[in-house]
C-alpha cells in the first residue's frame, strides 16, 4: 500500500521574492496537500509538520502533547531541560507555578490602564521622528522604542539600560549571528538579569519583578521569568509594529480604509496579527500515541506546528491571503492557544491599537523610502519574523 501522506524534507528558509508577508511557498504547498505532513527534523529524527488550523489548535489544547524542552526528539542528542523560570518550555504543574503569579499583572483591565502611558511614549517617538525629518528607519525610531520602554518600565529595568538589553535580545533572537555571539549575548543578558533580580530583592520598587519578591520563587527562577517577559514583550511587538506598517503601506486600499474609519482599529490589529503571524512555529512532543488528522503520532515524536499556515488556512479563513481589515471571523492563533497562550497578548494589543493609528495620523503621507523589494527582512531562521529596517519618508 502506498503512503499518500505528503512529505516535507526540511523547513523552508526563505520566502518568495515579492511576497514578504506570505509563509514560504513550500509550507503553503504542504497545507494544500492536507493539514499534516511527514517531516524530518534537522537532527535527523522523523517527525510531523502540522499546517492546518484545526489540528494546530487541537495540539495546543491537548495535554498529551508536551512543551517540555528536554523531551524534544529532533536528533541523536539529548536536549537539556529549560532553565528555572523559563515556563514556555514546561508543562503543568511547573508551568502553572511560574505563570500563576503573573496572570493578575497582565489582565485586560490592567493593560488598558497602560493606554495613556503607551500614548505618551508613542507621542514622544513621533515628535522625535518629525523633528529629525525624513527619511527615517521606522524600526529604530518607532517600532523598537515603544515596546522596549513599556516592558522595561513594567519590569523595573532602568531606562539607561534599555539600549544594551535591546541589543542583546536582537542578537539572540534575530537569526543572523554566530553560535559564539549568540551564547555571548545570552550569557550577558543572564548576568544582567541576575543583577537586576538581586537589586529588586534588596530594594523593591513599583514594578512586576518587585511584586514577585513576595512569592516563593527563587532568584534563579525570577531571572528566567524576567528573560521570558523581556524577550517576548519586546521582540514580538516591535516586529508587529514594523511589519504591520510595511503591510499597510503595501496595501494602500486597506491603509486608506483604516485612516478613514478609526472604528476599524481593533479589527485591523487582529487582522494584522493573523496575516503576519510573526511567531511562526512551535514544537510539541507526544507523550503517548495520539491519532491526529488520520495519522498516528507515536509517543516520543516531536511535531512542528506552523502558526503562519494555520492562520492562512482556507478552511478557517475566507480568502486567507488577503489583508482584510474588516474581517470579522477572529480566532487566529498568533498568540497561540491553550495553557501556553501568550501571557502578554493584551499588552501587545494595546500597544498596536495606540501606536499604529497615531503614526498614520501624524504622517498622512507616510510611504516607503526604498523599493519594497529592498526592505531588509529577518531570515526565516529567526525565532520571530519581521523587518530589520524599514526606511520611510513623508512630505514636510
Amino acid at each position: 500500500m502506498t503512503d499518500s501522506v505528503h512529505t516535507v524534507s526540511a523547513l523552508p528558509t526563505a520566502r518568495r521574492s515579492g511576497c514578504p508577508f506570505a509563509p514560504p511557498a513550500e509550507l503553503l504547498e504542504a497545507r494544500e496537500h492536507g493539514p499534516i505532513s511527514r517531516y524530518t527534523h534537522v537532527g535527523g529524527r522523523p517527525g510531523w509538520l502540522v499546517t492546518g488550523y484545526d489540528l494546530v489548535r487541537s495540539v495546543l489544547a491537548d495535554p498529551r502533547f508536551s512543551s517540555r524542552k528536554e523531551l524534544l526528539n529532533v536528533g541523536d542528542f539529548e536536549v537539556p531541560p529549560a532553565p528555572p523560570g523559563e515556563f514556555l518550555l514546561m508543562d503543568d504543574p511547573e508551568h502553572r507555578r511560574y505563570r500563576k503569579p503573573l496572570m493578575g499583572k497582565f489582565t485586560v483591565r490592567r493593560m488598558r490602564q497602560l493606554t495613556e502611558r503607551v500614548g505618551q511614549i508613542t507621542g514622544d517617538c513621533l515628535d522625535a521622528m518629525e523633528k529629525a525629518g525624513p527619511p527615517a528607519d521606522l524600526v529604530a525610531v518607532f517600532a523598537k522604542p515603544i515596546p522596549s520602554i513599556i516592558i522595561c518600565e513594567l519590569l523595573g529595568v532602568p531606562y539607561e539600560d534599555r539600549g544594551s538589553f535591546q541589543e542583546q535580545i536582537d542578537t539572540f533572537l534575530g537569526g543572523e549571528t554566530s553560535d559564539e555571539d549568540l551564547i555571548a549575548a545570552y550569557t550577558a543578558t543572564q548576568q544582567y538579569l541576575a543583577e537586576l533580580v538581586a537589586a529588586k530583592r534588596a530594594r523593591p520598587t513599583d514594578d512586576v519583578l518587585s511584586d514577585l519578591m513576595d512569592t516563593d520563587l527563587s532568584d534563579e527562577e525570577l531571572k528566567g521569568i524576567a528573560l521570558i517577559l523581556l524577550a517576548a514583550g519586546f521582540d514580538t511587538t516591535a516586529n508587529m509594529l514594523a511589519l504591520g506598517t510595511f503591510a499597510l503601506l503595501r496595501n494602500p486600499d486597506q491603509l486608506a480604509l483604516l485612516r478613514s474609519d478609526p472604528t476599524l482599529t481593533d479589527s485591523a490589529v487582529e487582522e494584522l496579527l493573523r496575516y503576519l503571524s510573526v511567531a511562526k512555529t512551535f514544537m510539541r512532543t507526544a507523550l503517548v500515541d495520539v491519532e491526529l488528522g488520520g495519522q498516528t503520532i507515536a509517543a516520543g515524536t516531536t511535531v512542528v506546528l506552523s502558526y503562519n499556515t494555520a492562520n492562512r488556512d482556507p478552511e478557517r479563513f475566507a480568502d486567507p491571503h488577503a489583508l482584510d481589515l474588516r474581517r470579522q471571523n477572529g480566532g487566529h492563533l498568533a498568540f497561540g492557544h491553550g495553557i501556553h497562550q501568550c501571557l502578554g497578548q493584551q499588552l501587545a494589543r494595546v500597544e498596536m491599537r495606540v501606536a499604529l493609528p497615531a503614526l498614520l495620523d501624524r504622517f498622512p503621507t507616510l510611504r516607503l523610502a526604498v523599493p519594497a523589494d529592498d526592505v531588509a527582512l529577518r531570515p526565516e531562521s529567526a525565532d520571530i519574523y519581521g523587518v530589520k529596517s524599514l526606511p520611510v519618508a513623508w512630505d514636510v
